[in-house]
């Protein structure tokens, strides 16, 4: 697997360079996914500020809702859950579609035809992750803080200047760094694992059921996992 990652961060970065794919995966894994990213982050602001209220409200804290909010969102739940909704949507289907390629022989022949899979087929999708998921990020980052504010001061009557100041002055500049080094990592991640799954399918229809759910898979434990381990590291 770390031969088949240095491979594909190689086609990166080695000409030819063919924009027409990389936009293409850009659309699939950005744009198709922002519908979802945008929704699990609304909610998950709104619930971790009503969760939040109730649980500071009891130690005469609420004001610090805000920055309760921000910093779990931009350090932890940013990064983690567009990597796992990614995982989910995209992955999956990078997966799959590269296993049905595999078992129609559809990669020998681009082989045969002296075209490298991994510079026509794995390149594009690994930079298009690398490019869409810290984007991903901070779309979440945005919108599950303006999820936490409906609630704070839309629903539970807190101050809207208390909300915004306590942001303002809690959220520093290193955890925005620590989000997009988080997301760009994660991005890696999601591709290295899902295509090198879908890559090597064996055994048919089978095979492929098989890829998609070990990608899935090992993709959401390996970004819990990295995601402890740059956490204790970073902060």
């Amino acid at each position: 697997m770390f031969l088949f990652l240095l491979t594909s961060l190689f086609g990166v970065v080695r000409p030819p360079y063919r924009l027409d794919n990389l936009l293409k995966q850009i659309v699939f894994i950005g744009i198709h996914s922002l519908f979802v990213i945008v929704l699990t982050a609304a909610f998950a602001g709104m619930v971790l500020a009503l969760q939040g209220y109730y649980i500071l409200s009891r130690f005469g804290s609420e004001g610090m809702v805000g920055p309760m909010v921000a910093l779990a969102i931009v350090q932890e739940l940013g990064p983690v859950l567009t990597a796992l909704m990614v995982t989910g949507r995209a992955g999956s289907a990078m997966a799959g579609e590269l296993g049905v390629m595999r078992i129609k022989e559809q990669i020998d022949a681009l082989e045969s035809m002296g075209i490298n899979p991994l510079k026509y087929l794995i390149a594009p999708r690994v930079e298009a992750s690398l490019i869409t998921l810290p984007v991903l990020t901070a779309i979440f980052n945005v919108v599950g803080i303006f999820g936490g504010y409906l609630v704070a001061v839309q629903l539970l009557g807190m101050s809207s200047g208390t909300y915004w100041g306590g942001i303002e002055s809690k959220l520093a500049a290193k955890d925005i760094y620590i989000s997009i080094i988080k997301s760009f990592s994660f991005g890696l991640i999601v591709a290295w694992v899902c295509t090198y799954m879908g890559y090597f399918t064996t055994r048919g229809a089978e095979g492929v059921g098989r890829s998609i759910t070990s990608a899935v898979v090992l993709t959401s434990v390996l970004v819990l996992i990295w995601d402890y381990f740059i956490t204790s590291v970073m902060l």
